[in-house]
């Protein structure tokens, strides 16, 4: 049985389901797929795409359409009788799941463990008590859950340094968006959802004034996740406006985030995957994220970590310079992408990018995950 309940994932879910089918061809599964899933042969007790959602706040208003969808999933487990079920991330519910099923002598997997060296540490204790392995995609995460006891974490890599392979060269890129190869290019990723990208674009384009003024060959390129390009397209069309624009070359790139930043030579990034995605391809970068006021007042007292990037966690280390709240300023920006596009800082960078990078793109990590939950099923932990 396999549980997802967001795009990303059904993306685990689908690519999951068919290392399993490979590895046992008459395996039989069931779930709730979305779309993907679907295509990969999991039989649906309930579609993923008729009830997912997003935050904290909407499962709360959903709680009781969420207890309706556990109960039923409870009761196919039950029925069905699997020789194990998958949870795949979405902790808010699949968290609450597990504790039913572990209740109802299901065997569970958890794969994509919830952030919670992050904050919220006191799931430890519902991992620990219903979940029987846990997959991580994360290399620290390992040995951070030993600390507290939990020995029953695998480490199966990252499906993010997997899929992140640039499929243009530079100078194809700078030809299909109508750049100049031989001119600095700076990407611009504010988010994907649209408080981020109005939070984050309108400063990340005046710092690109103020790089302008320092350095007049220097192009950007502002990479729109699905979905959010017209969003985009406004915020940069009335920077335009501005008197101090006129001379810049900005490009909107749309669906084509992993070749902007395969091409760009620095960027400045909202915290996220695309960090790692960054760090994957070994693009220098800046990392900026703001949230309103209060928000940040509770967030920061809840944060467990010395740092908020991706790549800075699995470095263990500072290696890329994150801008948060009142730090995240068009001149502070300005003046680190400057530094970044020093070629030996900029060097030197894609080298620590590199060796932190390293151990997320061993292996395949959708057949390590269905090695391991097979081995699970067959021998126990």
């Amino acid at each position: 049985m396999i549980v997802a309940g967001e795009p990303s994932g059904d993306q685990l879910g689908a690519d999951l389901a068919r290392e399993l089918r490979t590895l046992v061809p008459e395996v039989k599964l069931f779930g709730t797929p979305g779309q993907k899933m679907r295509s990969a042969g999991v039989e649906s007790i309930i579609n993923s795409d008729d009830w997912a959602v997003v935050g904290l706040s909407a499962v709360a208003f959903s709680v009781p359409k969420f207890l309706s969808i556990k109960k039923a999933l409870v009761k196919a487990a039950n029925q069905l009788k699997p020789s194990a079920v998958v949870l795949i991330d979405f902790p808010e519910f699949n968290l609450r799941l597990a504790k039913d099923l572990k209740k109802s002598g299901q065997r569970v997997v958890y794969y994509v463990s919830p952030q919670i060296w992050a904050w919220r540490r006191y799931r430890i204790k519902s991992i620990r008590e219903n979940v029987d392995l846990l997959l991580s995609i994360l290399p620290f995460e390992t040995n951070w859950y030993r600390q507290f006891g939990i020995e029953h974490v695998k480490y199966v890599g990252n499906p993010v340094a997997k899929r992140t392979q640039a499929t243009l060269c530079r100078s194809d890129f700078c030809e299909k968006y109508d750049l100049k190869e031989e001119r600095p290019v700076v990407a611009l990723l504010p988010g994907s959802r649209l408080k981020e990208i109005k939070r984050h674009l309108p400063t990340m384009l005046e710092s690109a004034i103020i790089l302008h003024s320092e350095r007049s060959d220097i192009q950007f390129v502002v990479a729109a996740a699905p979905d959010a390009k017209a969003s985009i397209t406004k915020i940069v069309s009335s920077f335009r406006e501005k008197p101090q624009s006129r001379n810049l070359t900005v490009r909107i790139v749309d669906g084509d985030t992993i070749n902007a930043l395969g091409a760009a030579d620095a960027a400045a990034i909202s915290s996220g995957t695309a960090t790692l995605e960054a760090g994957v391809i070994g693009t220098p970068m800046a990392v900026v994220y703001k949230i309103p006021k209060l928000d940040y007042s509770i967030f920061s007292r809840m944060v467990k970590t010395p740092h908020i990037a991706l790549i800075n966690l699995i470095a263990g280390q500072g290696v890329v310079k994150e801008l948060i709240q009142a730090d995240f300023n068009a001149d502070d920006l300005a003046s680190e992408l400057l530094r970044l596009l020093e070629p030996t800082t900029n060097a030197n960078m894609r080298e620590e990018l590199k060796a932190a990078t390293e151990q997320l793109s061993l292996g395949d990590p959708s057949q390590t995950a269905a090695e391991s939950i097979l081995e699970f099923i067959r021998n126990g932990w």
